[in-house]
């Protein structure tokens, strides 16, 4: 399961320290031992000046779960195979979802140059995690994402459109990584 990112921001990172110092300060007068990891989350919650971790979580996730409501059934799914850092992790077993996340890849290529099968190889391996960059080669030529000579020695990328759905999950998928 990947994990889910929760940023934290304060507008004033010394009355945060100062807060968050308290609270410690506090357990200790009372003898009680270090915090566990959901405790010390939570005192971290409370210094930013929410109620607790899972408020801190809801507020900060609250954006993405908006946008993957509008998404398609598809790119939900497509977007479960990313993790944290936006790189591929599997390729799904439905043709549709696998499409998308090609899609994905083929925002890692510049237009108007040329690549090597090396370098396309290289390319993908840097943005999935697999250790498949033959199959993705493939279908993304196959989906004419990308171009190459038949002979192989020259690859670019071509100029398509997405379609709306596949606009919508690049959308999200960009939020994600944010």
């Amino acid at each position: 399961m990947t994990r889910t990112l929760v940023p934290l921001s304060t507008p004033d990172v010394s009355t945060f320290a100062k807060l968050l110092k308290r609270s410690l300060d506090e357990r200790h007068a009372a003898a009680k031992p270090p915090p566990s990891h959901l405790e010390l989350l939570n005192l971290i919650a409370r210094a930013a000046g929410l109620r607790n971790f899972s408020t801190l979580k809801a507020t900060a996730t609250a954006e993405p779960v908006a946008a993957q409501a509008e998404l398609s059934p598809a790119a939900r799914k497509t977007l479960q195979q990313f993790d944290e850092q936006g790189r591929l992790v599997r390729l799904h077993a439905k043709l549709s979802v696998q499409q998308m996340a090609v899609w994905a890849l083929w925002t890692h290529f510049a237009a108007r140059r040329n690549y090597t099968e090396k370098e396309v190889n290289a390319l993908l391996n840097a943005h999935h995690t697999f250790g498949d960059p033959a199959s993705l080669r493939r279908e993304m030529v196959e989906m004419r994402l990308l171009g190459r000579l038949s002979d192989c020695s020259r690859y670019w990328k071509e100029p398509k459109r997405p379609t709306a759905e596949v606009q919508a999950f690049l959308k999200a998928w960009r939020a994600a990584l944010r």
